[in-house]
């Protein structure tokens, strides 16, 4: 199988533009409408896609992938449905990188081999798991890496010169900046930090760097793909889902794959405005 991820970033470098990351839970607002999503995303600009695997205790998320967990789990989502749903997706779409984010104890549970083995046949591309460091990898590295996925980490502002390299060991894929301090969907970062931010990282290491926390707009999207190998956007994808969720809405995949269309477009378009 080729890897997407490399595949993807190349292209994207080719074309003189950042990647437009998008995030959403898996199940959220339920199983079909989550599969109908995961469909729309590509064509509304997604380069590459992360799908939440859905858990109880998402410390390292703000209210709005919290309350996108809670939808989930009440519609009964589980780890094997998720990735039935990429299966399915698969069968349409064989270029798209799709990465699984999420915490390790519905990893721990699956079994990291029985994991890893199943997420590769399925179609995933790699894993982020925000709660497991570098020091304690040991039992889903090996699993990752026998199984060609990409293991995708994540360094934060306060990730200094000493700690880098542990963070860089063994990482693969893109590497994640968390630009704020905190939870998911918090606050923004300026993005003159951003810039100065992405320089230091890039002289460490040639992975593609991906920022994202606190990304709303297609304003602040822009801003960051000026400078950054690609922009996540998470929090204010599954707000929209939440909100047409309570209004019953019956075009939740329209709205995200508009809302989705807007931001792929000002991270398309971000460098050549900063030039002009």
């Amino acid at each position: 199988m080729s890897d997407r991820l490399s595949a993807r970033f190349a292209a994207c470098a080719a074309q003189g533009r950042a990647a437009l990351v998008t995030f959403v839970t898996a199940g959220d607002p339920d199983l079909a409408t989550s599969a109908e999503i995961l469909a729309a995303l590509p064509g509304a600009g997604a380069d590459v896609i992360e799908i939440g695997m859905p858990f109880t205790d998402p410390m390292a998320d703000g209210p709005a992938i919290q309350r996108g967990n809670l939808r989930s789990l009440a519609a009964g989502t589980t780890l094997r449905q998720l990735l039935a749903m990429v299966t399915d997706f698969r069968k349409a779409d064989d270029a798209t990188p799709i990465v699984l984010m999420g915490y390790f104890n519905p990893i721990l549970a699956f079994g990291p081999e029985r994991f890893a083995a199943a997420a590769r046949a399925a179609g995933i591309d790699g894993c982020i798991v925000v709660d497991l460091p570098p020091e304690e990898a040991g039992e889903l590295v090996p699993a990752l890496s026998a199984h060609g996925l990409h293991l995708v980490r994540l360094a934060t502002p306060t990730t200094d010169a000493q700690r880098l390299p542990a963070v860089l060991n063994g990482a693969s894929g893109f590497l994640y900046y968390v630009a704020v301090a905190g939870v998911t969907g918090a606050n923004s970062a300026a993005a003159t930090d951003i810039a100065a931010a992405v320089a230091r990282l890039k002289a460490s290491t040639s992975l593609p760097i991906a920022v994202g926390f606190g990304v709303r707009t297609p304003e602040q999207a822009a801003a960051i793909a000026a400078h950054a190998d690609a922009v996540v956007v998470g929090s204010a994808i599954v707000d929209a889902i939440g909100a047409a969720a309570e209004e019953r809405a019956n075009d939740i995949p329209a709205r995200v794959a508009a809302q989705v269309a807007a931001l792929a477009q000002a991270v398309r378009t971000a460098r050549k405005e900063q030039a002009a």
